[in-house]
């Protein structure tokens, strides 16, 4: 009898230990938590692990790796002047070199690709650039979306060494960004 019961006992340690492993690495969000905005208006994924942090007079949300510091993923909110659409701002390549400057060979910013999507009726401009500096090089991707007269920057960074290992994250995180309202 004692000789069933641990049998039986380890058989139902190995079945949870499999559907555990398998409940981790499946779905789209695997490695993601949500963050929702105080007022409920807008949110999206973040690393799991990542810490948020306190800026003042910066971006709206920060959030970085407590391991890689150097990554982050922030959420700028700028007020536009004019009630506008997207489109008003430009097609993705002139939204992308008007934030980050135009491609030349004296600006350490280049524009590397500069996409359109929408999502429920709501345009999205998705921008993947890299910053070329000497001692540092990064890659970094963001999305950006008007609505009711501001402009959302979701924006997310790693060290260009990194960029292989994150990308597919960094491009799941930016694209999560929507709004509830």
């Amino acid at each position: 009898m004692i000789k069933f019961l641990r049998t039986s006992f380890k058989s139902l340690l190995a079945i949870a230990l499999v559907l555990t492993l398998a409940a981790c690495s499946t779905g789209g969000a695997a490695g993601l938590e949500p963050f929702k905005s105080q007022d409920g208006r807008y949110g999206f994924l973040f690393p799991t692990g990542w810490t948020r942090v306190a800026v003042d007079n910066g971006p709206e949300v920060v959030y970085h790796d407590l391991i890689n510091s150097d990554e982050t993923l922030s959420l700028v909110i700028s007020k536009l002047e004019n009630e506008v659409d997207l489109d008003d701002l430009g097609g993705a390549d002139a939204v992308g070199e008007r934030l980050f400057g135009e491609k030349n060979s004296n600006n350490p910013i280049q524009l590397i690709d500069a996409s359109e999507r929408k999502v429920d009726e709501r345009k999205f401009y998705d921008l993947e650039y890299s910053v070329v500096l000497e001692e540092n090089s990064r890659h970094e991707i963001a999305t950006v979306v008007v609505d009711r007269g501001y402009l959302y920057t979701l924006a997310a960074s790693s060290s260009e060494q990194r960029w292989s290992k994150m990308q597919d994250t960094f491009k799941r995180v930016v694209s999560s960004f929507t709004f509830f309202i």
